[in-house]
Formats: structure tokens, sequence, C-alpha cells
């Protein structure tokens, strides 16, 4: 799995190419997040177009990560979730948890619409 990372305003980007899966070794998910946490980025937006598969470690990945920026008062997004994730998330019943967006321009938009 590969972590790309950009800003636009206020938001964080990013971008993870390849699958999400329990041994993605120390590239995680979580870990990126809480680095841009640390940061200051409290608005997060993350980009699944690349990703083909996510496992059960990889999901808990995502939903930690959600959770520690909400704890930190910020919000983590969605964006361009494949058919085969958003089969996952509604199975999980974690759809309802995640805002999605199929483009960058309304996802970054929707932060703004938020505050």
């Amino acid at each position: 799995m590969q972590i790309n990372e950009r800003i636009v305003g206020d938001v964080a980007i990013v971008e993870v190419i390849g699958d999400i899966v329990g041994t993605s070794g120390d590239a995680r998910l979580q870990d990126k997040v809480s680095s841009l946490r640390q940061q200051g980025y409290k608005q997060v937006l993350v980009d699944l177009g690349k990703v083909a598969h996510m496992d059960s470690e990889g999901l808990g990945d995502l939903v930690l990560a959600y959770a520690r920026i909400r704890k930190s008062g910020g919000t983590l997004k969605l964006m361009r979730v494949t058919k085969r994730l958003q089969d996952l998330l509604t199975i999980t019943k974690l759809v309802s948890v995640f805002d999605t967006y199929d483009d960058e321009t309304a996802a970054v938009a929707s932060f703004s619409a938020a505050a």
C-alpha cells in the first residue's frame, strides 16, 4: 500500500493506492491520519479510488483513524469509494458512519458547508 498526501485549503487529502490489509507494514492509514492530526489538520479526506481490497484489519485502521480525528474535534470523510468497498461498508453497517463523495470538488466543499 502506498499513501500520498496533499493539502487543498484546510483539507488534507490522503490518497491510498493498493490494498488496505493487515500486512501493509508501517505505512498504515491510521499512522498517516495521526501524523496529519498532529500537524494541525482536522479535516481529512481519504481517497479510496485506487483501493481494490480491504480486509478486516484495514477496515479497523480506517475506523480507528476516523475515531481519532473525531476525538480531536476533526472530521474524516471518504472519497471515490469503489463498489467493492461500498459493499464492505454496507455489510459492516459502517456506511452510516462515513460521509462519502464521488468527486473531490464536492468532498472538499462539504467541509466548508459543515462549518
